[in-house]
């Protein structure tokens, strides 16, 4: 996961409440065995539509998308991060997030921005002619026009977000720990790291006793 402390350029001003994972990435995308290609899937229904916000060239490449309530709601598939991942999205702003989505999100090195629906609405209308900025260092959205919102984040998320860490390298960044500590299991508990002679020898001993 590549580390992200700031999130800048023209965002999808869609502002649209309660958008589940089934608009994000249709069911019939769920096939596919890789991440790759997910992108040309999303918002599928939308882009279905004549002059629908995604295939405006206005807005084309955009990393930030900017929604409305409740997004990411309904099932708990992961591809809907991988689809917005894959289409270069790489930050949502919303009032709210469904829990599960979130994490996918920030799992898949997605930044999930929460801001009240104030702010939305102004940053709906900035983003239809100017750019957007997050910054997770100092925890704010932008704009051109002095516009600051200020945001919070969980302290763990934020961490691997600017840091490129996901599960995988937070296991990774322990490793001499758990390298000594299994080391110390094959010396104390042989039998527990899969040495069988070493615990034949213990069972035949623990026999005389």
């Amino acid at each position: 996961m590549d580390p992200v402390s700031q999130v800048s350029g023209r965002a999808y001003p869609w502002g649209a409440k309660n958008i589940d994972t089934d608009v994000i990435i249709p069911a019939h995308w769920l096939k596919t065995i890789t991440r790759e290609g997910l992108g040309k899937g999303a918002f599928e229904t939308v882009r279905a539509q004549p002059d629908n916000i995604f295939d405006d060239p206005r807005y084309a490449g955009s990393p930030i998308l900017i929604a409305g309530d409740n997004f990411g709601c309904g099932s708990s598939r992961e591809h809907a991060a991988w689809a917005l991942a894959d289409m270069g999205i790489k930050a949502v702003i919303a009032p709210s997030f469904s829990d599960i989505f979130s994490g996918n999100a920030f799992k898949n090195g997605i930044v999930s921005v929460v801001l009240p629906q104030e702010a939305i609405d102004r940053l709906l209308d900035v983003a239809k002619t100017d750019s957007v900025t997050i910054d997770l260092e100092t925890m704010t959205v932008t704009t051109p026009f002095q516009d600051r919102f200020v945001f919070e984040m969980d302290a763990f998320r934020r961490q691997c977000l600017m840091e490129g860490l996901d599960e995988i390298g937070l296991t990774l960044a322990r490793d001499t720990a758990i390298s000594k500590y299994e080391a110390g299991v094959a010396m104390n508990r042989p039998w527990m790291s899969g040495d069988r002679a070493d615990a034949g020898t213990l069972v035949e001993s623990a026999g005389r006793t």
